[in-house]
């Protein structure tokens, strides 16, 4: 169906300089399709967001004629579900590339100001309970709490000289490193390491470990594998295991540490501005980086509403680093112990 557009120019020398928005886009308008197939989300999801953003979208917006902060929404999810400011998402909506540009930085800075709200690990009782419960459904290992990976986002090259983001494939990438439960709500995002650094090197860095290492108890394990060091608090699948508990341990590891490959998969098929086969993100690597927590903002927002995690999980393999176990990393006795306890316990 046909949608009526404004062009900003013209509606400036029309109308003047006023202090109201314009509304370039009657989303009331169009059929519940369109808004599903054009920007990636259902209409009561699109309604929610607008309400959740709007008054840090008029703070950025105080200027004469400003877009709508349900059109500056509407250009984000679009740029973020197709990857492209093609022409015809700004028609569709009645905006100019440019300003296109310009609603992605607002909505993805408001976006992540919500960060704190939708992700992390501060969770009630219950709920922590309700994850172990979840991931223990799922292949018998008890006490687990998130499951942890990193996969690379291709960027474009920050400059000739920096070879800081090329990855181990030879491409520029940011290294992101998730955390997620079982449902793959993600409850801890890193998304600014350069593409070289390893697995480990992201993990030995991040505000994760720190958060574990600082802990005088653990009310749970995450799981990672086996890219990442063992620790008391960070289960890891067992070298080379040698008894069939120790087979059955790795492979009820490896079943539940797949969840969050799944959730990388799923972000990239629901936001393939992330999806390097689309191309990479063509932005410095501080703005890369935002994009990216926008969309896993996005992510959990849209998985507390009700809407699926893996509705849109594509079935390739994320890009992951080529790495293995340092041998020359020492393992601590007690992690030792408490890993063969839990294989003793629940696999023998």
């Amino acid at each position: 169906m046909a949608i009526p557009i404004a062009i900003l120019d013209c509606d400036l020398l029309l109308h003047g300089r006023g202090h109201k928005t314009l509304d370039r886009f009657d989303i009331e308008t169009v059929p519940d399709e369109f808004l599903l197939t054009t920007f990636g989300f259902p209409r009561e999801f699109i309604y929610y967001l607008v309400e959740l953003l709007k008054d840090g979208l008029l703070r950025r917006t105080q200027r004469s004629r400003a877009i709508s902060p349900d059109v500056q929404i509407l250009a984000a999810l679009g740029f973020y579900t197709s990857g492209s400011f093609q022409s015809k998402m700004g028609d569709a909506i009645g905006v100019s590339q440019a300003s296109m540009s310009r609603c992605v930085s607002n909505v993805t800075k408001a976006l992540i100001e919500k960060a704190p709200e939708f992700i992390g690990f501060n969770r009630d009782e219950a709920t922590k309970q309700q994850t172990k419960e979840e991931f223990y459904r799922v292949a018998g290992i008890p006490n687990v709490i998130g499951v942890v990976d990193c996969a690379h986002i291709a960027i474009k090259a920050p400059n000739a000289e920096d070879s800081s983001y090329v990855n181990k494939k030879g491409f520029h990438s940011i290294n992101c490193q998730l955390v997620c439960d079982a449902r793959g709500l993600l409850l801890s995002v890193e998304t600014h390491w350069p593409g070289s650094l390893t697995d480990r090197a992201v993990f030995n860095q991040s505000s994760v470990c720190k958060l574990f290492e600082e802990q005088v108890t653990h009310e749970g394990w995450l799981l990672g594998d086996n890219r990442y060091p063992l620790r008391k608090w960070l289960m890891t699948p067992v070298p080379n295991p040698e008894t069939p508990a120790g087979y059955r341990y790795n492979l009820a590891h490896m079943t539940t540490h797949e969840i969050v490959d799944r959730t990388f998969r799923a972000l990239q098929t629901r936001f393939r501005c992330l999806d390097g086969a689309k191309g990479y993100l063509q932005y410095s690597p501080e703005k890369c980086s935002h994009i990216i927590q926008a969309c896993c903002v996005l992510h959990n927002v849209s998985l507390q509403s009700g809407l699926d995690a893996w509705t849109f999980e594509r079935t390739e393999a994320t890009d992951q680093s080529e790495e293995s176990n340092d041998p020359t990393e020492k393992v601590g006795l007690e992690a030792l112990r408490v890993r063969q306890e839990l294989i003793q316990n629940h696999f023998s």
